[in-house]
């Protein structure tokens, strides 16, 4: 089975949580997702099965859209509302400040990682550092926010005020921390209580599938061909021959990389234009 599915990951699993149990269903081990959602999050989990975890890389390249619940004036260790309060105040923001602040953001700046993620300092994941109380210097990304919109008023819940977002982002934003970022830039601090992830790509929780669905066989597979936003060329004779080999040939294509598929739509792989000589092109995945 070389297919993707888009999952509709629930509240309480872990991203490797849900690829455990497809690996089940499946009975296969060459499963993976493509960009992680924490337990606290749900949403458009996109997962690779087979071949098409060869393309990986391209799908977790993509923008991605979230719902984000806030509650300001509460700041925790995780940066969301499971873990540890560390401190707590009360605020008095209007919707005003809020919309100016959350427009602010628009547009490339640099975002420091929250310590409780999976990213790597010194070949150790950050959590790792943190569940045994090592400073550790956080590293910090260039991200992008193309689109942010406030979704509620200002509401006030236990004696807090909370509110949703909706923003669509780049590969690597952590919206825990753009939420904290949020808060100081409002002069207080906030924290995320809830978070959806609505888009990744073309991908939309619309057509996603629960692992309920998945279980009861109610679900639809994605194949390679349908879900890489690149040109794709149709081979055949001599040149289909080459490509089954990985071999460098003339270039057959117009932009800088295409999905090959043969006379049966069947995908062979990906090419790329050669970067010793533009007229040529080499393999970059091979399925």
């Amino acid at each position: 089975m070389n297919k993707i599915i888009v999952v509709n990951k629930e509240k309480g699993y872990t991203s490797r949580d849900v690829v455990n149990i497809l690996c089940k269903k499946f009975k296969t081990k060459k499963i993976g997702h493509t960009g992680t959602l924490d337990p606290l999050a749900t949403g458009v989990l996109v997962i690779c099965i087979g071949k098409s975890l060869k393309i990986v890389d391209s799908i977790v390249s993509y923008d991605k859209e979230y719902i984000a619940r806030v509650i300001l004036g509460v700041d925790t260790d995780t940066l969301d509302i499971e873990g540890k309060i560390l401190h707590e105040e009360k605020t008095n923001i209007t919707k005003e400040e809020l919309v100016n602040v959350l427009n602010s953001f628009l547009g490339t700046s640099i975002q420091e990682v929250p310590k409780y993620s999976a990213v790597k300092v010194n070949g150790k994941k950050l959590y790792e550092y943190a569940r045994n109380n090592i400073e550790v210097q956080l590293p910090k990304k260039e991200i992008t926010v193309y689109d942010i919109k406030l979704l509620t008023d200002i509401e006030i819940v236990n004696n807090r005020q909370e509110f949703t977002f909706k923003v669509k982002v780049s590969k690597g934003t952590y919206i825990r921390s753009l939420i904290r970022d949020i808060g100081k830039k409002l002069n207080t601090c906030a924290t995320m209580s809830n978070l959806t992830r609505t888009k990744q790509g073309k991908f939309v929780i619309e057509d996603s599938y629960t692992l309920k669905d998945i279980e009861n066989d109610n679900y639809k597979t994605l194949d390679i061909k349908d879900v890489l936003e690149i040109e794709q060329v149709i081979v055949k004779d001599s040149l289909l021959n080459k490509i089954k080999n990985g071999a460098i040939v003339d270039k057959f294509f117009t932009t800088d990389k295409a999905l090959v598929l043969d006379e049966n739509s069947n995908e062979l792989g990906i090419y790329i234009t050669y970067d010793k000589d533009n007229t040529k092109a080499k393999p970059y995945k091979i399925f």
